[in-house]
């Protein structure tokens, strides 16, 4: 476990990547600043996992939650980016749960499939072929 920053280091070409996609073309970025920035997404990085750790703590879980990650954001006043965040989160939650409803259409497709041999008609009159829809 990474208690202290030099115990994290960040992939330097990942940090590097990110700075110049923030930044105009014309600006250019030292190697040594480079480092000195990744080692201080090293500390943030070690901070609010830190908090996000006690806020979940605080309500008797070993399991950091994205809104574990939000609460503690708010508690080290980086308020500006609670809502981002939130929103971030509530998105990613809508593409896990599209995906899951994705997987259990496909099984449940697969299963009418697999019980059902071709050209056998349900209640309906219909085949199963024409009920079942993929989007």
């Amino acid at each position: 476990m990474a208690e202290k920053p030099e115990d994290l280091h960040l992939p330097t070409t990942i940090v590097t990547k990110m700075i110049k996609d923030c930044l105009p073309t014309t600006c250019k970025v030292s190697k040594e600043a480079n480092i000195a920035i990744a080692k201080a997404a090293s500390v943030f990085v070690l901070y609010a996992t830190a908090s996000a750790n006690s806020v979940a703590q605080k309500s008797s879980r070993k399991t950091i939650t994205g809104s574990d990650v939000v609460t503690a954001m708010g508690e080290m006043e980086f308020d500006k980016f609670v809502r981002p965040l939130e929103n971030s989160l509530a998105i990613w939650r809508r593409g896990q749960q599209e995906k899951k409803d994705l997987a259990a259409k496909k099984k449940a497709i697969a299963t009418a499939m697999k019980d059902d041999e071709p050209g056998t008609v349900d209640e309906d009159n219909q085949s199963v072929q024409s009920v079942i829809q993929i989007d």
